[in-house]
């Protein structure tokens, strides 16, 4: 029995095992003991979920010969997949009920989902995509199953797919772009006595950053090593992050080098670093370099201090061509100073500063100069600021604890998530032009300022994952939105919870937000689990920039603490972006 392409997989991983090859039966007695045992061992399977689908298969099961065959399979598997959410917006399309013609279709892609171009061929594509009917296919019409394969796809997801490859223009300076950057990243753990690994290194690279840190100190017998200088963190060999570097930067996307050894252990061999990267640290002398333009680079600030210049080996000092490290004075001083090729460094605190005392200035320098900001020394158990209120200063290159999971790491992941997750993403034309002034507290200001209105209509969710061990826990799950941008765009709303429902949890929660840099604002959806004695227990999250959002009705696919995808969990939310008048 063959069932619709997107919705297999699932469904196999299931139930594959309880299906006999011969004859596609599947006995029920089976499926209790099946679902009883991934309960044990699978903590996102629910208690609840397990009975429902035992119900489901009694139900369908019409014949009570203790087995689903043949139409009683189909049924069962219908049953298991119905959504009346879904259902009630593909009826209202629908003149018979059962179908959506192509005209239909097109309505609803015209009125809905906010489609113009060509959307006669696109319906058509559609059904050809989709519709898992034959017959329907002939008929060039879309019944409900191709309707809901269509929705749960990524082209009826919440992001943009044209939005998902590179689409920017990658020929601009450095300083025009964010870019996905880490802080410390051969450390696993804490600052203090943490453990560093090659591991933090490749982790990085696949998760698209494009600017690592490598803090470099002598070793025994003069071989540099890596670690967290003056503190107890475990060391590993500068050789070892240059290979792991060289094997993955490019997977995904490519790479901060402080040194602290001397120069006989500065050599480094450019032959395995032949890859295209940008290295950034202090020169022996002052001589001006041409700005290359690539899609990857290395980037390396070196911390030595003026006494200590003298240290530093010829050949690292040839290396830095791209970018040279200096010391930020004041604004005034790079105006009338500053190098195009040239990054200072601030601690949050400093960058945050700047951002309150001179917000215009600073986002005016971040239009022609590189900026690195990294979390504050009191971060000892490596948590992370928000990056957002530093993108909001035109930073480009804000370092954050990859380690670590929460809300700055999925704002980031969110950012990047775009432009083939290569790492760069152009800034706003407003955070990039000389003659143009941007003030982040007080947008209303600028030239076309043109404030939206996001409306987000919180639907339903499916088969949300059980977040407490306890065996009879249920999620009680509620959804926070929240948009993260210039300080007015700052805002959080949340639907009400639904009581011991993870598996079709409904809401039709409306929540209004409005923004006045929709350029910058990134949008977050987080599920969580209601406790009303305690603290709420994380279930899942997306994040993606209101840029790059699809309006209608869209699934969002939730992902981990961690970033990584839960499959099958999902919201369905109906989604509306209106220029304030």
């Amino acid at each position: 029995m063959q069932f619709p392409v997107s919705l297999r997989p699932s469904f196999t991983l299931k139930f594959g095992p309880l299906i006999k090859q011969s004859n596609q039966q599947i006995s029920i007695k089976n499926i209790y003991l099946f679902l009883n045992k991934i309960l044990q061992f699978d903590a996102s399977v629910h208690l609840a979920t397990v009975h429902i689908f035992c119900l489901l298969s009694q139900m369908a099961d019409k014949s009570q010969s203790g087995t689903l065959e043949n139409d009683e399979f189909v049924l069962f598997y219908k049953m298991l997949t119905q959504r009346e959410d879904v259902l009630k917006v593909f009826q209202e399309y629908s003149v018979d009920g059962q179908k959506l013609s192509q005209s239909n279709l097109e309505d609803f892609l015209r009125e809905e989902q906010l489609e113009g171009d060509d959307i006669q061929l696109h319906a058509k594509q559609l059904i050809e995509c989709y519709e898992p009917s034959d017959k329907a296919k002939r008929m060039n019409a879309m019944t409900f199953d191709g309707f809901l394969m269509y929705l749960g796809s990524a082209e009826g997801s919440i992001f943009n797919p044209q939005q998902r490859g590179i689409f920017q223009d990658m020929t601009q300076p450095l300083c025009h772009y964010f870019i996905s950057s880490s802080h410390n990243t051969y450390l696993m753990e804490d600052q203090l006595r943490g453990q560093s690994s090659v591991e933090g290194y490749i982790r990085a690279l696949n998760r698209g950053c494009r600017c690592v840190e490598v803090d470099c100190w002598d070793g025994a017998n003069g071989e540099p090593i890596v670690y967290h200088g003056h503190t107890f963190t475990s060391k590993i060999l500068f050789k070892d992050v240059v290979s792991a570097v060289g094997n993955y930067a490019f997977k995904v996307g490519s790479p901060d080098v402080p040194t602290h050894c001397s120069p006989g252990a500065q050599w480094l061999p450019t032959d395995s670093l032949s890859f295209w990267f940008h290295i950034t640290g202090h020169r022996l002398h002052s001589n001006d370099y041409v700005c290359l333009h690539s899609v990857s680079y290395f980037i390396c600030p070196l911390c030595f201090s003026q006494k200590s210049k003298q240290r530093l080996s010829k050949e690292l000092s040839d290396c830095v061509v791209y970018c040279k490290s200096v010391h930020f004075t004041s604004f005034k001083h790079s105006r009338i100073h500053s190098k195009f090729y040239e990054v200072a460094s601030f601690t949050e605190s400093k960058a945050r500063k700047h951002l309150r005392d001179a917000g215009a200035e600073f986002v005016h320098h971040n239009s022609r100069q590189l900026s690195r900001v990294y979390p504050s020394g009191f971060r000892t158990d490596s948590s992370n600021f928000n990056p957002q209120e530093m993108w909001n200063a035109g930073c480009q290159i804000v370092a954050l604890n990859f380690q670590t999971a929460g809300e700055g790491m999925d704002v980031n992941d969110g950012l990047f998530s775009q432009n083939g997750c290569c790492g760069y993403v152009l800034k706003p034309s407003f955070m990039r032009e000389a003659d143009v002034r941007f003030d982040p507290e007080m947008p209303q200001k600028r030239d076309h300022y043109h404030p939206v209105v996001l409306t987000v209509q919180v639907i339903s969710g499916q088969q949300l994952p059980k977040v407490n061990i306890k065996e009879d826990s249920i999620v009680d799950p509620l959804v926070r939105v929240e948009v993260h941008g210039v300080p007015m765009d700052q805002a959080k709303q949340e639907t009400r919870h639904i009581e011991n429902n993870g598996f079709n949890p409904m809401w039709y929660d409306t929540l209004h937000f409005t923004i006045h840099t929709p350029e910058l604002a990134m949008v977050r959806f987080v599920v969580e689990d209601y406790d009303k004695t305690s603290k709420n227990d994380f279930v899942g999250q997306y994040t993606l920039p209101l840029s790059c959002m699809q309006q209608g009705y869209r699934h969002i696919h939730l992902l981990s603490k961690d970033g990584t995808s839960i499959p099958p969990s999902s919201l369905f939310v109906y989604l509306r972006i209106k220029h304030l008048e």
